[in-house]
């Protein structure tokens, strides 16, 4: 394999201080792309996969990176930064073959260190593949022992290398097999939450754990294959979805062909249900359901079980927008424009004191005074997890001369930690695990607080799907695989 280091790569320490983050963050975001070698002059994986990264930079913007493989020789090259920071047209060029993979990662298992960057690289003798990584496992820690007993040695702390080593193990116990061959049994002794893309030197792998909790699906360009987190991805690519890849299943991309074959019997659709509140781009459609019109539900619904009359509806930006739409639409009340949000700051903003962290909302966020001046406003928001970004804003708005604030949540209260690929605070960092909800909304500084309830969120959720099934554990601690 050739690795190229990116001249961007620094310490990751330096690019994100989650402790001041108030919302919750996806884990990662995979991409792949296949096709023929008969049509390199038309189209170069390379540059199809950074497209389909550029469109899930939301999933993640601590590291990013793309592999290669012609056939013979597989390159990679990661660095930590967002994807445009980390390559661009020359590098690009530079990332010759006809299949890529590609990742963008927030940390949710292992530290940040640029040594977590994915994809990564493994082989055993004339065995060579790439793997990408979203989701968490939950045996991670006891699988890792076992196999440092075996002899491995490892170069990370993500739990992705996890997959890679076992991967290696498979092959070199079973003489002869491919990745293909081995695969099924490594995600059999793997728990918890994944959605995979895995490059070897001639074909193009998927796969998805058995809830399918986090999301993946399948798309084509013309003759071409591309997979990812995301159809937003495929979009970008110039692709076209085709379909998601089920729960429990394992698709193959090789000759031109796509092959499919499931590795467990025991399937549940539970998709982690935050996917439609906050992580996803509205424009994805998700397990078939078209994200923007689930938010745009979740409001009409949100009016209907906490009315208030008003004068004005404003939602935060972005994901609360879609929902404030809803509730503008149900109740009659005008949506209004109120905040405007500072697209230059992004998540990896640096600032030392708690109290700059604190008050980063005032350059992230402006209110538009003469929207707001004087006004009876609705504030809807996606969630409130820790609360503090929603203090800060309460007050903004307050300067802006509101008259009252109500504050509608378009998702139930988050009361317990994700252990499945979401990165959250610790259950006492959550305020709904410590205060009623009269208490919140005077902690907050809000005249009237009401959250959808999570029968009322899954119920619209289902009205898009009859065969929907979702992950609520962040809501009422039900997940669909046991913390080990």
């Amino acid at each position: 394999m050739k690795m190229q280091n990116s001249r961007h790569l620094k310490n990751l320490q330096e690019s994100q201080n989650k402790s001041g983050n108030e919302k919750l963050h996806e884990a990662c975001g995979v991409a792949g792309f296949y096709t023929d070698k008969g049509y390199l002059d038309t189209c170069n994986p390379a540059a199809e996969v950074y497209k389909n990264l550029i469109a899930l930079q939301h999933r993640g913007q601590e590291s990013c990176g793309i592999a290669v493989c012609d056939g013979d020789k597989i390159t990679l090259q990661k660095g930590s930064g967002l994807v445009n920071e980390v390559f661009n047209s020359h590098e690009l060029s530079k990332l010759k073959g006809n299949i890529s993979v590609g990742h963008v990662r927030y940390s949710t298992s292992g530290d940040n260190s640029i040594n977590n960057a994915q994809p990564f690289y493994g082989s055993f003798e004339s065995q060579e593949f790439v793997i990408a990584h979203n989701g968490q496992l939950c045996n991670h820690n006891e699988i890792k022992k076992e196999l440092e007993q075996k002899g491995y040695k490892f170069s990370s702390t993500s739990d992705t290398e996890v997959i890679l080593k076992l991967l290696e193990d498979e092959i070199k116990n079973n003489p002869g097999k491919k990745v293909t061959d081995v695969l099924p049994v490594v995600l059999n002794m793997i728990k918890g939450s994944f959605s995979l893309c895995i490059m070897t030197k001639d074909s193009l792998i998927g796969a998805r754990d058995c809830n399918g909790i986090r999301p993946l699906c399948i798309g084509k360009k013309e003759n071409n294959w591309i997979i990812s987190s995301e159809s937003c991805g495929i979009d970008a690519a110039g692709g076209k979805l085709v379909r998601d890849v089920l729960p429990g299943e394992i698709v193959e991309i090789q000759n031109g062909k796509l092959n499919s074959l499931f590795y467990s019997s025991e399937r549940t659709k539970q998709t982690c249900i935050f996917e439609y509140v906050y992580f996803a781009r509205p424009d994805s459609v998700i397990d078939g359901i078209p994200v923007q019109s689930a938010r745009f539900k979740m409001g009409e619904r949100l009016f209907k079980e906490a009315s208030i009359m008003a004068d004005a509806v404003i939602g935060v930006p972005d994901s609360g927008v879609s929902a404030a739409l809803g509730f503008s639409s149900a109740s009659g009340i005008p949506f209004s424009l109120g905040l405007i949000k500072n697209k230059y700051i992004g998540r990896s903003f640096i600032l030392s004191e708690q109290k700059e962290r604190e008050s980063i909302v005032n350059l992230k966020l402006n209110a538009i005074k003469t929207e707001i001046d004087g006004k009876r406003i609705v504030v809807i928001d996606d969630s409130l997890v820790r609360g503090t970004t929603c203090k800060y804003l309460i007050r903004l708005l307050r300067r802006a001369g509101a008259k009252e604030i109500h504050l509608r949540i378009s998702s139930p209260q988050v009361v317990f930690p994700c252990y499945l690929g979401i990165d959250t605070p610790q259950k006492d960092e959550l305020i709904s695990t410590k205060y009623t909800i009269p208490e919140i909304c005077e902690q907050v500084g809000a005249d009237s607080l009401a959250f959808i309830t999570l029968p009322g969120m899954v119920e619209v959720l289902k009205s898009f799907s009859d065969n929907a099934g979702f992950c609520t554990g962040c809501f009422n601690g039900e997940y669909p695989v046991p913390f080990i």
